[in-house]
């Protein structure tokens, strides 16, 4: 498991944890994981859409012929938009998602008790794609019996960009703890010191990926987290 859980389990008082992140397209384990040990996640919404290949509008998912990417078409990819304003174009995706999803987990353990309630997400006409994103989210956190509480960056109202951003989130929210990815991306603005410097203590999430039973061969790591929960059900919260 991770270095997070072992960490949270201290006699803070008070405490206040909170994780920022992007709201990825049905994200992975680590995604989750990151967000259950925390009070608060805040939905990265007035930020800048990634540009190039990302998690924002794909994942994967696997099948009896290895991984297999679900993608959502993206209007007017590349341009500078935020995250609230970045629109999804309906040619069908839906349809072929859900299909493809049915068609390779429809074997396994606890596809009845989850796929029904994916499928009422993905009926309506959402105007961006973080609405849709954002609504899969709670779901699997209600599935995982989450308590965390969400909210949205742009609540929070500033000019600041970047780590200063970041800072003055956790500061209005009266953070103590902030868990933060341990990538290379995140190392690269992360400033230790601005941290200490604010009373927050800065926890670096290093994911141990766990396996667990899967369909279709040799296990696959690094999924969206739907393949978890399809084969391990209510197991999936501690697996993580």
């Amino acid at each position: 498991m991770a270095n997070t859980k072992k960490i949270l389990t201290g006699n803070f008082s008070p405490s206040v944890t909170v994780s920022i992140h992007q709201p990825n397209y049905i994200p992975w384990l680590g995604f989750f994981e990151k967000v259950i040990n925390s009070d608060i996640y805040v939905v990265f919404d007035d930020v800048q859409y990634p540009r190039g290949k990302d998690f924002a509008n794909r994942n994967q998912i696997k099948t009896n012929a290895g991984k297999l990417w679900l993608t959502i078409p993206i209007k007017d990819k590349g341009t500078l938009k935020p995250w609230n304003k970045t629109q999804y174009i309906d040619n069908g995706w839906k349809n072929k998602h859900l299909k493809n999803i049915e068609s390779f987990y429809k074997k396994s353990p606890y596809f009845e008790k989850y796929y029904n309630g994916i499928v009422k997400i993905f009926q309506p006409e959402y105007e961006y794609l973080i609405d849709l994103n954002v609504a899969l989210i709670k779901f699997i956190l209600k599935q995982l019996e989450a308590e965390t509480k969400i909210i949205l960056s742009s609540d929070i109202k500033t000019d600041k960009t970047g780590l200063d951003k970041i800072l003055h989130i956790l500061k209005e929210l009266k953070a103590t703890h902030y868990i933060s990815g341990a990538g290379d991306g995140s190392k690269r603005y992360i400033n230790e010191a601005e941290f200490k410097n604010n009373n927050i203590e800065l926890i670096w999430q290093e994911y141990d990926h766990p396996k667990y039973s899967q369909l279709h061969g040799e296990f696959i790591p690094y999924l969206t987290i739907l393949d978890l929960l399809f084969n391990e059900g209510t197991n999936s919260r501690d697996i993580i």
